[in-house]
């Protein structure tokens, strides 16, 4: 049987499946190990093999090659990982050692283009646009990235989909644009960064910042629709004019046939109507947008989904 094996290393937690087809209903087996990342490097990877073992030993099957979903990039100069929150890995030649360790060729892609693979191969992607030639994946929550999936459709039948990787291994990192200028500071090392104004955390240090309270993204929402919290209107308008001023660049750079956004704050619906209107006033497409936005189908799941998948 052929199969398709993926690791979705995250910070809290390892999940593993096997697919025996490019479908998430063909799921053979999935589980979960922890991460114990303040254990250290060398322990991350221990778990890791640790974890495919036992999908080993629970299927009798064999992978022929593996793919890992990571929270950050893997560096293609310096061949080994950078910009990781988990900043174990920063500075390790992952890709080598897990290859060396598990003995298959393995391939790295970050969380948010495995999230754009998954959708664009097994999502919602194919679902609305089936003859997608590009789709950018947003994840907007604790952080703000973006990966890009690409597929030649000039005949059929079409390539399978890839990510779109770039050659300093930058593809689709959107979230450490300057978008507000002397904002508030980065890790990266810059100010006012898309991260540092529209995800989770920054919004709701907005949000804290004018009214002095301590508010979670949730209540701040609730409190715009219940249009007693100008404060809370003040956040939610923040962050539509930025997510439209930050989209708006990805679409006149990369002119995507879709746009997915996974992440919590990608449940707020006010993203998929009014943040496109705000983002009309920035397009150099006299103010028409075609590109679709699209709420993700797999949830969680595109993680470990679209690490299958590379």
């Amino acid at each position: 049987m052929k199969s398709y094996w993926g690791i979705d290393l995250g910070g809290t937690k390892i999940e593993g499946v096997i697919l025996s087809a490019a479908s998430p209903d063909a799921v053979v087996i999935r589980q979960r190990i922890d991460t114990e990342a303040q254990e250290g490097y060398d322990h991350i990877l221990n778990q890791i093999v640790r974890l495919v073992e036992r999908l080993k030993a629970e299927t009798g099957l064999q992978p022929q090659h593996i793919g890992f979903s990571t929270p950050g990039t893997f560096d293609p100069a310096r061949q080994a990982m950078k910009n990781c929150n988990t900043t174990v890995l920063n500075g390790k030649p992952l890709k080598q050692d897990l290859s060396r360790l598990l003995g298959v060729p393995v391939a790295l892609a970050n969380d948010a283009n495995c999230l754009a693979l998954a959708e664009a191969t097994m999502g919602i992607v194919p679902d609305i646009l089936p003859d997608y030639q590009t789709v950018f994946g947003v994840i907007m929550g604790t952080g703000v990235g973006g990966g890009i999936v690409v597929r030649n459709t000039f005949k059929k039948p079409y390539k399978r989909p890839f990510v779109l990787n770039g050659l300093q291994g930058l593809g689709g990192e959107w979230g450490h644009n300057v978008l507000e200028e002397n904002g508030h500071a980065c890790y990266c090392g810059k100010r006012g960064c898309v991260e540092q104004v529209i995800s989770g955390p920054a919004l709701q240090r907005y949000y804290k910042q004018v009214n002095g309270q301590d508010h979670t993204m949730q209540d701040i929402i609730k409190q715009y629709r219940d249009g007693n919290d100008l404060v809370a209107s003040q956040t939610v308008n923040r962050l539509l004019e930025f997510f439209g001023r930050g989209i708006s660049t990805i679409i006149n750079v990369l002119d995507p046939d879709a746009i997915v956004i996974g992440g919590g704050l990608g449940n707020i619906d006010l993203l998929y109507t009014e943040g496109v209107e705000r983002a009309r006033k920035y397009v150099f497409n006299s103010r028409e947008i075609h590109t679709r936005f699209l709420k993700p189908k797999l949830g969680d799941s595109a993680g470990v989904f679209g690490a299958a998948m590379l």
